[in-house]
């Protein structure tokens, strides 16, 4: 059985927070349209850095940028795609860039799917979907970013052995993405034991929404699928 319907709206929530300072505010309108990708034009993902890139790796939702920035600061040959949609976070996200004088992170601040089906296929090395938005309500699961056709998407454009990297503090939608992993014909969940997706993934960084987790009780699960291949 696969799911009923892949639409019902974006699969995120607002746009906008608290108002942004000038200088964020700054960096939205004038940093932003340099490192904002177009998701017409990602035939060749790797073109899209300054420097020479090994990979490319894409993040769906990124928050505040823990993770992300992380990741692009221990891997500076590894180029990353993050999607935002969230302006407050693209904010602290530039502050960073800026601060940092990262050249190995772009950015997209619309829908994830339009890059998702923009990207070529086997292009990216890693997709990562951490502590999304569980839509808790019956009626609004299907907003839910994880669906039979987007992991379709997300198997499409990892290249073979690639992997599809899932967190949520939510046992839900744990058990939600799992099953749409485990009927999935392009993805194998890689856990041997029950450890292994109680152990945050390698070089986990935490991200806010997880210590937000822990304060209140909750357990995380971190789900590892890799592509065929």
């Amino acid at each position: 059985m696969t799911d009923a319907a892949d639409q019902g709206g974006a699969f995120f929530g607002r746009r906008k927070g608290h108002k942004l300072r000038l200088g964020q505010a700054g960096l939205v309108s004038d940093l932003l349209p340099r490192l904002r990708i177009d998701p017409q034009a990602l035939a060749d993902p790797a073109s899209l850095f300054a420097t020479s890139v090994e990979e490319v790796r894409l993040e769906i939702g990124f928050g505040g940028g823990e993770h992300l920035l992380s990741r692009a600061r221990s891997a500076p040959t590894t180029g990353f795609i993050g999607c935002e949609p969230f302006v407050n976070g693209m904010a602290k996200m530039l502050a960073a860039i800026a601060a940092e004088d990262l050249g190995n992170v772009r950015l997209w601040d619309g829908d994830a799917e339009e890059v998702l089906a923009g990207l070529p296929d086997a292009s990216v090395s890693t997709v990562y979907l951490l502590y999304p938005d569980p839509w808790p309500k019956r009626r609004h699961n299907k907003r839910r970013f994880v669906s039979d056709a987007r992991l379709a998407q997300i198997a499409r454009v990892l290249r073979p052995g690639g992997h599809f990297l899932f967190a949520s503090d939510i046992d839900h939608y744990v058990g939600w993405t799992l099953a749409r992993i485990l009927r999935s014909p392009d993805l194998t969940w890689t856990a041997a034991r029950p450890g292994d997706w109680r152990t945050p993934f390698p070089g986990w960084p935490g991200t806010r929404y997880e210590a937000k987790a822990i304060r209140e009780g909750r357990v995380a699960s971190y789900i590892t699928a890799r592509k065929a291949g």
